[in-house]
């Protein structure tokens, strides 16, 4: 029953596999690439669907929840400057079954990221298309079972296949293309703004919350209200947490993932709560909140056809940065995992000329495009949030953990208020957790039912630690 106990050490040995070529700009446009995606450009018309006018509320309490598990991981990043994220901040502090625990989880989050994403995608980019004279479905129907309409999504796909082609050919090289591509993103965001800010009409915000401000179950199984609409909007804001996958090739990780955690964070809030207001006052939300491009609809709404096409197009080129982030991040949990032993240490091999990990690129490829393939974007944000929100708990609580058995370690960022932050943001993940719809819950913990096992049965004896790779730090 050791495997309770051992720990990971903080000191780990030194990996020369993957190449230090990323610095502070690359880390914040990483996770502003990660966060400015599909969670405003196509999810927002979703949370309104939720929350009424309110959603601007749901926004400012998912980004609060997301602002202080976003320190906390800071704090976590430059003590640990290790690819792994909240897996290795968990084995290193908890222990190998908590770390193998939220591992897990975090295959869920950036796998279903990725689909969810390329999902939101396809809807921009099959309008586009549209636009252009090709008529290339975003959704093909060929059925049902058990009363779910079966669909295959091509686009969605296409895309989650051509920028893991893209992470093969180099790490460096995929980060400067996503840089370029997250200006365009952002200055797309800020036309939206020229243009709906002008049409702002107050009286659309009343009633402000027309379906409460909780959390309440309706008939079709899903829940509307404005903390119900923050556990989806919750899926528009982490993103943050792809920038501490990128630790073992940061060159100074100390200074620079604090940087890209914090400053990607505060961009992207600010960002939102002013798209958020101006889509609300530009349109009434009942207006939007069924459409897949709910920005470029408001845009040609307004009378600019024009602009709408461009912020289409934008999205159709740029929110692709988001599937680059978390399939880059997903790709790397994996090689940690396998690297300690805990996943087929073959899946980690990494190539020697490109030095990416090619096998476990493809494989994510190839799992992130069956979900996104045969599943809507409302059912993949949702399953993704609860792996998130696991992962962010854990992360917390390693904070505090960390803070009482080794106050004296070296922390080049410090939470502030660690002992206030840290609960809350606990607290707030739980409470989200708790709003999500009882189907999304339900299929995370047969998801943690499937991982456990595997574990107990593969992992607890082909650790690196069950196998005495590592000294054990006690």
């Amino acid at each position: 029953m050791n495997f309770l106990t051992r720990r990971k050490p903080i000191e780990l040995p030194a990996h020369a596999e993957l190449k230090r070529t990323l610095s502070w700009p690359h880390l914040v446009a990483l996770g502003v690439g990660a966060i400015v995606g599909a969670g405003i450009y196509a999810l927002i018309g979703q949370g309104a669907g939720m929350a009424g006018p309110g959603v601007i509320v749901s926004f400012g309490v998912a980004g609060l929840v997301c602002a202080c598990a976003a320190l906390c991981y800071a704090e976590l990043a430059t003590m640990m400057p290790a690819s792994g994220s909240a897996y290795t901040y968990t084995y290193s502090s908890i222990g190998e079954l908590a770390g193998w625990i939220v591992g897990w989880a975090l295959i869920l989050e950036y796998s279903v990221v990725v689909s969810a994403v390329a999902v939101g995608w396809s809807g921009y980019a099959s309008g586009l298309l549209t636009g252009w004279g090709l008529d290339v479905p975003q959704m093909v129907q060929f059925g049902e079972v058990a009363g779910h309409a079966l669909h295959f999504n091509p686009l969605a796909v296409f895309i989650i296949f051509v920028v893991a082609g893209l992470l093969i050919l180099g790490t460096r090289e995929s980060a400067w293309i996503n840089s370029i591509l997250v200006v365009a993103k952002i200055a797309a965001l800020i036309l939206f703004l020229a243009i709906a800010l002008p049409a702002f009409d107050i009286s659309r915000f009343t009633p402000f919350a027309p379906f409460g401000w909780g959390s309440t179950p309706t008939e079709t199984g899903t829940n509307i209200g404005i903390m119900a609409g923050a556990a989806v909007m919750f899926f528009a804001f982490y993103g943050f947490d792809a920038v501490s996958t990128a630790a073992e090739e940061t060159k100074n990780p100390g200074r620079d993932l604090a940087i890209g955690i914090i400053g990607s964070m505060v961009i992207c809030t600010l960002l939102y709560m002013a798209v958020g207001a101006a889509a609300i006052g530009a349109m009434d939300f009942r207006d939007f909140a069924a459409s897949g491009e709910p920005i470029a609809l408001i845009v040609r709404t307004l009378g600019q056809p024009e602009a709408a096409a461009i912020i289409g197009g934008v999205a159709s080129i740029a929110i692709p940065t988001v599937i680059l982030a978390f399939l880059y991040g997903q790709t790397r949990i994996f090689y940690v995992m396998s690297r300690d032993g805990l996943l087929p240490r073959s899946w980690g091999r990494v190539h020697s000329k490109l030095g990416t990990p090619i096998f476990i690129t493809l494989l994510t490829a190839f799992v992130t495009s069956v979900l996104a393939g045969l599943l809507t974007l409302g059912e993949i944000a949702s399953l993704a949030n609860a792996g998130t929100l696991a992962a962010f708990i854990a992360v917390a609580i390693s904070v505090m953990v960390l803070r009482r058995r080794e106050p004296a370690r070296e922390r080049p960022f410090r939470t502030p208020f660690a002992w206030v932050v840290a609960p809350l943001a606990i607290v707030g993940c739980l409470y989200l957790f708790a709003s999500l719809n009882t189907g999304t819950i339900q299929r995370f913990f047969i998801w943690m039912a499937i991982g456990i096992p595997v574990y107990l049965l593969w992992g607890a004896h082909q650790s690196a630690l069950a196998k005495k790779g590592w000294r054990q730090k006690r």
